[in-house]
């Protein structure tokens, strides 16, 4: 029996387990859409009210479950709208399958009503992109998409997919096991650059691991902990890397990176060995580059061959999965006993934790973002879901919050897009509806994707969202107070009344700015059982540190102003 393109789409989708699509409809995707009202029983579709919050809360969905996010969008406008959120993805390796409607295949190149170059635009920000034509195309190229979406390295893909093909009709058979060549090879580890490794960490005084997304991408979080545990081995995070080691765990000794902690940053560069893995060396954790890491033996694993000696030149690369080369290079280990070098990361950590309580105790009874989230870590025990969004607020976040669980800290990382946290935190809880997630943000980056208020009370999305907000776009604010002779060049912001906004939208808000109410606030809120927002007034001019200024070394970190 045939059927159309548009419920080949749909037909596809179920076969590939999807069970959530986030878009919004329009005139090039009108007949999917068209479709999709007769099959919601099977696929749940949430309206976002602007196509980057598709993306976006396909992101948060996706960071969530592990399996591709899926979005909807029409041509022009609607697929443009979907750029920012897929270049977010492909820097985060998140993985993600974006269906663009596009104009009739007989009007391609004519400049017709929303006609635009979609795959040319996203060629440079996709693993994978393809236009169909024609509908006997669907099966095999979805098949591929979603294929594509999650070998290897994970990103997103896109599937622009005229309107004629939409309409057409076609003999629908999805491929089983579709094989695509550029995949068919499978990674072989060498046996000798692990046993070497391990000769490399046995003999080493002072080596050090380093987690990145990757182990949490390949589901290494028990393995990582393994070796560090048989190796007595400290272990840092990049920002991404976070909730791989509960924060409590003896080994971890914090997060890498400019505004990351002290002693993991300044250790760097007196590590004999250095285990990277599933991390990129990106410029935020090596801050200038030839004086980064130069006394260390580098052992960098990593399933993307691209990241290896990219930015930071290893001594043993080895390209596979995290979790298998964990795996492969642990029986080689041995029990050593580092407690020097551990104790050099707890002196560190105790100056960092006495510069921070002075810090504090000079603005008694100020309400500061640090406050915010400890207590909320509190409250929740380290157990809910944190997605925030990008500035001050994310990296207090990161710093203050004792993650328990992995996948618990989701954020825009490589592409540090504002306005991210409201919708991703909509696909994260659509993804775990027994967690508790809170959308952490600003009051600049709140009002980016404000509108997605709308979704969470049309969908009845039980999120919680906590606004610091401080009248300044509080990062920039804080670079042009430090490096800019406090220069506020259009730093300080206004906004509207959130507790209104969010009525408005039929969510229940509230405001609190003393701190002696800030623990019931946060149980208020908690205690109420649909979406919440809470706007927490902080103080205007606080800091998050230490923190590394552009251009400087790992080992200048600043402890304060």
């Amino acid at each position: 029996m045939k059927i159309s393109g548009a419920e080949a789409i749909l037909k596809s989708l179920i076969e590939e387990k999807v069970d959530t699509i986030f878009g919004y409809p329009g005139g090039a995707n009108m007949p999917l859409y068209d479709a999709l009202y007769d099959y919601t029983k099977q696929l749940h579709h949430v309206l976002v009210r602007h196509e980057q919050g598709a993306t976006h809360a396909a992101e948060g969905y996706a960071r969530v479950t592990g399996k591709p996010g899926v979005c909807f969008a029409t041509s022009g406008p609607g697929a443009t709208n979907l750029v920012t959120g897929i270049a977010d993805a492909m820097m985060d390796s998140v993985p993600l399958v974006c269906i663009t409607g596009q104009v009739a295949a007989h009007l391609l190149g004519s400049d017709a009503f929303q006609e635009t170059d979609i795959i040319g635009i996203t060629t440079p920000i996709t693993k994978w992109n393809y236009q169909i034509t024609s509908a006997e195309e669907i099966p095999t190229v979805m098949a591929k998409a979603f294929k594509i979406a999650q070998y290897g390295r994970p990103g997103p893909v896109l599937i622009d997919i005229t309107k004629s093909a939409q309409f057409e009709m076609l003999d629908y058979v999805y491929p089983k096991n579709i094989q695509i060549h550029k995949f068919a090879k499978e990674l072989v580890i060498n046996k000798d650059d692990i046993k070497k490794a391990a000769q490399w960490i046995n003999s080493a005084k002072r080596p050090f691991l380093l987690i990145g997304h990757g182990v949490l991408i390949a589901k290494a979080e028990k393995v990582a902990i393994n070796l560090m545990e048989k190796g007595s081995i400290p272990a840092a995070v990049t920002l991404h890397g976070l909730s791989a080691i509960p924060c409590t765990h003896p080994h971890y000794v914090g997060m890498l990176g400019m505004h990351g902690n002290l002693a993991p940053n300044v250790l760097t560069n007196k590590a004999d060995v250095i285990i990277a893995v599933g991390m990129r060396f990106d410029d935020r954790v090596t801050g200038k580059l030839s004086h980064y890491a130069t006394q260390a033996k580098i052992i960098h694993i990593d399933i993307d061959a691209s990241e290896l000696h990219k930015n930071v030149k290893a001594h043993i690369a080895i390209q596979a999965d995290a979790k298998i080369a964990l795996m492969e290079l642990i029986p080689h280990l041995k029990k050593v006993n580092r407690e020097k070098w551990r104790r050099m990361f707890t002196t560190l950590k105790e100056k960092e934790a006495k510069t921070a309580l002075k810090r504090s105790n000079n603005n008694k009874g100020s309400l500061k973002m640090n406050h915010v989230i400890t207590a909320l870590s509190n409250a929740t025990s380290g157990e809910a879901i944190i997605v925030a969004d990008v500035g001050q607020n994310q990296m207090f976040s990161a710093r203050y919050y004792q993650y328990k669980n992995p996948n618990s800290y989701i954020t825009s990382g490589g592409l540090g897009t504002m306005g991210f946290a409201l919708p991703a935190a909509i696909g994260a809880q659509i993804a775990d509806s027994k967690k508790e997630v809170f959308a952490v943000a600003g009051d600049g980056g709140i009002q980016m994707n404000i509108q997605e208020l709308a979704t969470i009370q049309q969908e009845k999305i039980p999120v919680k969202i906590i606004i610091m907000s401080n009248g300044y776009l509080g990062m920039v604010r804080q670079w042009q107070e430090l490096f800019f002779k406090k220069r506020y060049s259009f730093t300080p912001i206004t906004g509207p009344d959130l507790v209104k906004v969010a009525n408005a939208y039929g969510i229940q808000a509230s405001r609190v700015s003393d701190i002696n109410n800030l623990e019931l606030s946060i149980k208020n809120m908690r205690e109420h059982k649909g979406a919440y927002l809470l706007e927490v007034i902080v103080q205007q001019e606080d800091n998050i540190f230490p923190m590394m200024p552009a251009g400087a070394s790992v080992e200048e970190m600043k402890l304060e102003e």
